[in-house]
């Protein structure tokens, strides 16, 4: 019941953001950009950032894993996915407009924000949903694989958030806030992940890294 809560929980963590991001970050603010609201979104983000670092690295996944051996991944989506609501709900709206665009090029734009959906269910698939939900009791040995979304890129669903966050026709101030520090918290974790499953004893992610080469985007990182 605790595994099936938190992924229903998991699930509804990403709708909000996904109604958010579209809804409220979509309503420009009047006035100057306020500093203080963005260190605030900085700070509120930069704690659910420290959740992935610090529970995924650390002794602290250790001693959960061997206090609740059952549900380590469980807990896990439990605390990401209420801070992940916390961070879009409590987000301050930041003013001005970056950018305003209408007509073809605003198509343009929804289509990539859709080609960013697609892929982060396509990729999504590629893995299991069932793991990411945090609906498995004990974790699977981890098989890199090369097809797909897996052979383009080594992480192909943080390439999909880019895709969602930064090509909007309406670029509100609020939404641009969110998009970067996002972004930049992904590339700053990007060798941090790589780097702890390459430590895995097994060796098998320097071999995933032979094979498929670029990161992000394709020629190019």
């Amino acid at each position: 019941m605790f595994r099936w809560v938190g992924a229903i929980l998991f699930f509804a963590s990403l709708a909000y953001f996904l109604f958010t991001y579209l809804t409220t970050f979509g309503i420009a603010a009047t006035g100057a950009a306020s500093m203080r609201a963005i260190t605030w979104n900085v700070a509120l983000f930069t704690i659910f950032a420290l959740h992935h670092s610090v529970f995924a690295r650390t002794g602290i996944r250790d001693w959960v894993r061997r206090t609740f051996p059952d549900l380590e991944r469980s807990i896990y989506v439990w605390v990401a996915s209420a801070l992940f609501i916390a961070v879009c709900a409590f987000w301050r709206p930041v003013h001005g407009v970056a950018w305003s665009v209408t007509g073809p090029a605003a198509w343009g734009l929804w289509a990539l924000q859709a080609a960013g959906v697609w892929l982060t269910l396509h990729s999504a698939r590629a893995l299991d949903v069932r793991d990411l939900a945090g609906l498995r009791s004990v974790a699977r040995h981890t098989e890199f694989k090369t097809s797909g979304p897996y052979g383009w890129v080594r992480h192909p669903i943080y390439s999909a958030w880019f895709l969602m966050v930064f090509p909007t026709p309406e670029m509100t101030g609020t939404r641009l806030v969110f998009a970067v520090v996002s972004c930049v918290y992904l590339l700053i974790a990007i060798p941090l992940e790589e780097r702890t499953m390459r430590a895995s004893p097994d060796g098998g992610y320097d071999g995933y890294m032979r094979k498929v080469r670029w990161r992000l985007i394709p020629w190019l990182y």
